[in-house]
């Protein structure tokens, strides 16, 4: 890896070396968490955007597991049962949120799922798509090989959010 491109510790990005912050409990590089800010920032800066910005923050969120405390753990489980809901069952907006904040009732519950050694496409595939539908694009793409990324966990999830495991 060349020296001026930082490699992220969660998801394993290669990006432009920049010194700065990292999310407070999640593992990322400078360089990541910069880019995952300007996908954020393009999505509130264009409304059309914000369809998708929920599965933006999941795919971000359950790439970077974190320190390993409690709230980590149940961010990756809360985000990976949204990314089900969006994508397995069809459901976007504030119904995904509802979703997810039902979910959170029981994240208590949730057991610290294994880390994926690789993940086929992160935050880098999206940070530079700059026109509306080519960032649309690139985060479905995004969020559907995180979600094919946690195949092994699929049905654990499924259950855990039908409240059928703990």
């Amino acid at each position: 890896m060349s020296a001026d491109l930082q490699l992220c510790p969660g998801c394993g990005s290669q990006l432009a070396a920049v010194d700065g912050p990292t999310h407070a409990y999640m593992t990322s590089s400078p360089a990541c968490w910069a880019a995952f800010n300007a996908v954020i920032a393009r999505e509130f800066a264009d409304p059309g955007l914000m369809d998708i910005h929920r599965l933006t923050v999941d795919a971000w969120a359950v790439q970077h597991p974190g320190d390993g405390s409690r709230r980590a753990i149940q961010s990756v489980g809360l985000h990976l049962a949204r990314l089900w809901v969006q994508l397995d069952q069809g459901i976007s907006g504030p119904t995904a949120n509802a979703a997810m904040l039902g979910f959170a009732e029981r994240k208590a519950d949730l057991p610290e799922l294994p880390p994926r050694q690789v993940y086929t496409v992160t935050v880098a595939y999206v940070v530079d798509a700059s026109e509306p539908d080519a960032h649309r694009s690139a985060v479905m793409t995004w969020a559907r090989a995180v979600w094919t990324d946690w195949a092994d966990q699929h049905e654990f999830i499924r259950q855990w959010a039908i409240g059928g495991s703990k």
